[in-house]
């Protein structure tokens, strides 16, 4: 692949040498894509102003690159100053890195009453966390700063097509939906 950004070319080379290597070991894949994920954001992320704009009604994902065959997307995630992600999973492994601004992560854990609050990790600029495995996968997300955040979303399918689901914390009715992309991928 080569587009105008060498750095995003080679990162797409890593993530597809991985994910091809590995294969079905999510543990396997989110930590190397993790430790290329910190490399880059090291280097110095570069996303063009188109794809680092917040919205003011929701967060938004725009594409950076989805794998021909779907194995592997990877996103600009960008919240706007207030804004939350309703609580959610993902169906498929997840890494993310943060560019700029700070994020707020809550995990949860759904059981037969409802969600259980686990805990929550704040995020800063060059910070990179594996957000999402088949164990570990329900979570809200929000700005936590008074700038945008913006962070590198690397999700083990086209996140922008893939089938979710939306929890509600106070019953814990679950939801069907695609969060699609913020432009054509």
């Amino acid at each position: 692949m080569t587009t105008e950004n060498p750095g995003l070319d080679r990162f797409v080379e890593a993530v597809a040498a991985e994910v091809a290597a590995v294969g079905d070991d999510e543990q396997a894949v989110t930590q190397a894509v993790a430790g290329h994920l910190e490399t880059w954001l090291a280097e110095g992320v570069e996303i063009p102003a188109p794809l680092r704009a917040p919205r003011d009604d929701h967060y938004v994902m725009y594409p950076l690159y989805v794998a021909p065959d779907g194995a592997f997307s990877i996103a600009s995630a960008v919240w706007n100053v207030g804004q939350k992600t309703p609580v959610h999973d993902h169906g498929t492994w997840g890494v993310i890195g943060i560019v700029s601004g700070r994020e707020l992560e809550q995990r949860y854990v759904p059981g037969e009453s409802g969600l259980t609050f686990l805990g929550e990790d704040h995020l800063e600029p060059g910070d990179v966390e594996v957000c999402c495995t088949s164990d570990a996968d329900v979570h809200a997300v929000a700005a936590a700063s008074d700038v945008p955040c913006v962070g590198i979303h690397v999700y083990g399918a086209d996140i922008g097509t893939l089938p979710r689901r939306s929890f509600d914390v106070e019953t814990g009715a679950v939801k069907t939906f695609v969060s699609t992309w913020g432009v054509p991928a």
